[in-house]
This record gives C-alpha cells, structure tokens and sequence, in this order.
C-alpha cells in the first residue's frame, strides 16, 4: 500500500494550477532556464522491466488507458463529466498572459490524456469537479523537465486563467523528490493549494488543489475545484487517493514480474 507523504510547504507565490483541471503541462518555451534533478534510469521505487515500457504512441496511449483514474478511484459519489476525456492531439499550455490554453502536443510527448470528474451538487453543497491526467514522454528527462517548468509556473504567473470565467490563485506549493520527508511514491512530488473562482458558480473563491508525480518517463496528476460548502480536507481526501490509484497502476504495469 502507498504511503501518501506529509508535504511541507515551502513556497507561498499565489500561482500555479492547471487548465481546466486538466493537470499541468510544460509552457510554450520549450525548455526551462533552472534544469530538473538528473537522476538514474532505476529509481528503486519501480524496478522497471524496458520491454513493459512505452516506446510508440499506440502503446503510450494503450498504457494511459489502463493507467488513469476512473470515478471509483477518487471514491463514492464521482461521476463522470461530460467531455469525459481530451482531445490526445493536444495539451494545456501556459501562456505569457497566464491564460491555459491547448496547443500542438510537444515533441517530447508520446501521448496525454485527461478525464473530468464531478460529485454533483446534493445536500446543501455546489458541484465537485475532479480531473485526472496522465502523460507519457519520451525518456525520464522529458518527465523531469515537465515537472521542473511547473514550479516556474507557479513562480511566473501568480494568478491564472483555467479558461473563462475560471481563475485560480493564492496557492501554497510544495515539492519533495524521493527520501525526502517520507516521500516514497515517486521520484518527484509537487503539489499546490489555493483558491478556486467560477463565474457560473458564484460566490466567494472556493477551495482548489493539484497533485502531480514523476516517474520514469510518466507524470500523472489530479485535480481538485471546489464549490460551496467543500473544504480542503475533504477536497484533498478525494485527490490523493485518486493519485494513489494511479501510482499503484503505474507501478504494476512496468514493473518486473518474477
């Protein structure tokens, strides 16, 4: 069972998300001024088994499917939303305005995919919107610098766009690799709280988080928009074990069976 780590918050800059609650991506420049932690190819959370491992988009695409949450990974009362699933020609960028937008997938990506979630307005709470998403690039250090662009994100756009009418900001960020704290699930960890605003919604901001993980050549991650009446432990509760779902199918799929 994964031992989901106790994150130390060591950032307070009002940025960071994700567009549309479709998980973070790489911003338009292709690469990051601050580079990302080499590491070796065996992390010694997955002993990774190269015949299981991606190497065409077809089978990217395969393993994202077998991979990514579905609604009882996040717990009861999660539906699906409609559109269920993103377009896999594209992914979310960031733009200088610090408006999420899709674009062109980049070179280094195989195949991404994203899926929208929601527990339904009942009982005096507004409507839940979860998303989950999973991208396969072509080596570890593509992985590496997606997670690497989206602490400068965070630091870059203090608040952001999802798209009309949706912003997000206020956020605290935290980050840990593997061994630090008791961070054991992945290779690297980032996630980010803050404050959610919907113009269809209404209302004061509303509880929002974002978890994403690296591993290998793999990065998943989910998100978290809240309405009236959720509060963050509840909309941290669902997230994380979405996560959790998806690290589990992750590591039982590449890894070396004996």
């Amino acid at each position: 069972m994964l031992v989901l780590a106790p994150l130390v918050l060591v950032a307070c800059s009002g940025g960071g998300g994700s567009p549309g609650g479709e998980g973070k991506s790489a911003s338009a420049s292709p690469k990051a001024s601050t580079a990302p932690a080499s590491g070796p190819e065996d992390t010694g959370l997955i002993d990774a088994d190269p015949a299981r491992l991606p190497t065409s988009r077809a089978d990217a695409l395969a393993f994202i499917g077998k991979v990514i949450a579905d609604p009882d990974s996040f717990g009861p009362g999660v539906v699906r939303r409609s559109p269920y699933e993103s377009d896999p020609a594209t992914w979310p960028v960031l733009g200088a305005d610090c408006v999420w937008q899709q674009e062109k997938l980049a070179s280094s990506v195989l195949a991404t995919r994203s899926r929208s979630f929601e527990v339904p307005a009942a009982g005096g709470k507004g409507p839940l919107r979860l998303s989950a998403v999973v991208t396969v690039h072509s080596t570890p250090e593509d992985a590496r610098w997606e997670m690497a662009e989206s602490v400068e994100e965070t630091m870059r756009c203090p608040t952001q766009q999802l798209r009309k009418g949706e912003m997000i900001g206020s956020l605290l960020s935290a980050a840990l690799t593997q061994g630090e704290s008791t961070q054991v699930n992945s290779e690297d960890s980032l996630i980010e709280y803050g404050k959610y605003q919907n113009a269809e919604l209404g209302g004061d901001p509303y509880p929002y988080a974002w978890l994403q993980d690296q591993s290998l050549q793999f990065t998943v991650a989910v998100t978290g928009k809240g309405a009236k009446g959720w509060t963050d432990a509840e909309i941290g509760t669902l997230t994380t074990q979405a996560r959790a779902a998806m690290l589990l199918r992750l590591k039982d799929e590449v890894e070396k069976k004996s």
